[in-house]
């Protein structure tokens, strides 16, 4: 199968570039896997869809605000900082702009010198690894030197960093939101708790590695990047619970539905663990445990549509976005929602 196959023309005046609110007013395309149906609601009637048993789950990683600018210290020039994995205490892979001549040992300033960092490794893909020094605490001089990390396809500023995070963020450690999250409201939560529906919360924090584009012809070639997850014992009990019961498990956003499809086993059944996820889904993948899936309207021919195609068959999602487009959704990142079941 090509890239190729998932691409669609979508006008950009259908990108969104600011979240709506209240969040949970925002759209929701809802399309039936088996006969390919599709019905076009608002988020709060996801309510509708769910029944007493069925679980929920979701990724409460909490950006981080990754972009940092500054300046090389022997040039002076400006470059951009985008902080993708923290390897060790002081020690992150990032991205840099422009960053082709940081050899080994070229230092970088930040915030007039609160901040120093120095390439000790560059890795493939042309990524860094480099050494922060600084004093204090590093997560407070990020929280005053760091910008939160939007795609570059939103031009407009975000007022308001907490719109990038979802309600229910937690643990902090990504660079980018799990968008399909960023839809629910407390109170919307609350009521969906209230129906009997199961709340299971795990963690995966998001990488860009997750949205890098497909550069290969044939997407079998196609190599993910890693990411850290965990699941609690608590959060396994809850799906297991659901899954033996015969209920649905309802997977929010590309990222739950990752970390649930890395750690189930052969049966479904997830265990306690925590570790590093590479897996790419596409279509022929053979879901282990996810029935259905929350999730926004993705870029063309990335992987993040790929996985939807692998659950719904790239045909009806294809036929999906076209109406999502005909009938004017809004795109990406602050956009519209589609539930998969």
């Amino acid at each position: 199968m090509n890239t190729s196959d998932f691409y669609y023309d979508l006008p950009q005046e259908l990108i969104a570039q600011e979240p709506i609110y209240p969040r949970d007013i925002s759209r929701l395309l809802v399309l039936h896997r088996e006969t390919g149906d599709i019905e076009n609601k608002t988020f709060k009637d996801l309510l509708n869809y769910l029944t007493p048993g069925d679980c929920l789950v979701l990724n409460n990683t909490r950006v981080i605000p990754a972009r940092l600018f500054g300046i090389r210290a022997d040039t002076k020039s400006s470059i951009e900082f985008l902080l993708l994995t923290r390897e060790s205490n002081d020690i992150w892979e990032v991205m840099l702009r422009p960053g082709k001549k940081a050899k080994i040992g070229s230092k970088f300033i930040f915030g007039g010198g609160e901040l120093i960092a120095e390439v000790i490794e560059i890795i493939e893909g042309g990524n860094r690894l480099v050494k922060f020094s600084y004093e204090g605490t590093f997560e407070n001089i990020l929280g005053r030197l760091g910008n939160m990390p939007l795609p570059p396809y939103i031009k407009k500023k975000l007022e308001d960093k907490e719109r990038y995070q979802t309600v229910y963020s937690k643990y902090e450690g990504s660079a980018a939101a799990p968008t399909a999250g960023l839809h629910f409201t407390e109170n919307l939560l609350e009521e969906i708790d209230a129906r009997g529906v199961r709340l299971a919360y795990i963690t995966l924090h998001v990488g860009l590695g997750t949205f890098r584009p497909v550069k290969v012809t044939n997407i079998e070639e196609h190599k993910m990047h890693s990411e850290y997850y965990e699941i609690s014992q608590e959060s396994a009990e809850i799906i297991n619970s659901s899954k033996q019961n015969g209920k649905k498990i309802v997977c929010v956003g590309t990222t739950s539905t990752r970390t649930l499809e890395s750690a189930a086993d052969a049966d479904g059944i997830i265990k306690t663990q925590k570790g590093w996820t590479d897996i790419f889904i596409y279509p022929g993948y053979k879901f282990k445990c996810t029935d259905g899936l929350i999730t926004n309207f993705h870029l063309p021919e990335s992987t993040l549509l790929m996985l939807v195609s692998a659950l719904a068959g790239k045909d009806k999602i294809m036929k999906a976005y076209s109406e999502a487009i005909n009938q004017k959704y809004r795109f990406f990142s602050f956009g519209d929602a589609m539930l998969i079941l």
